[in-house]
């Protein structure tokens, strides 16, 4: 019923790239003094991640664009995500807690 995936090559990692040099890349191709391909060959990148690089700096700006993966900073949260994730957290604790006391209650003789 479901496909197996097979990966072309599984040991291959994915790369990743700072954030200044990616900065440095989409500066060296707005300077125009090299093609995006030969440009792309030199940094050992594809020729359209640098595009799709300089798209993202055009509209998120230096400062938010190439974040990364993962949760925004905390400083960014309002109040009541911070809230609400703590609250996720102590009820995750919680119920592990209680898991726990009911296992070592049927322990007790």
């Amino acid at each position: 019923m479901g496909k197996e995936i097979q990966k072309v090559n599984p040991d291959r990692k994915r790369q990743r790239f700072t954030k200044e040099f990616k900065l440095e890349a989409v500066r060296l191709l707005e300077q125009g003094d090299k093609p995006a391909t030969q440009l792309a060959l030199e940094l050992g990148v594809r020729r359209n991640m640098l595009h799709k690089w300089q798209e993202q700096l055009r509209k998120k700006g230096e400062s938010q664009a190439f974040r990364g993966p993962g949760a925004k900073p905390l400083a960014e949260y309002t109040e009541v995500e911070l809230l609400r994730r703590e609250l996720k957290r102590v009820t995750e604790e919680r119920d592990i807690l209680k898991k726990v006391a009911a296992y070592f209650a049927k322990e007790l003789p």
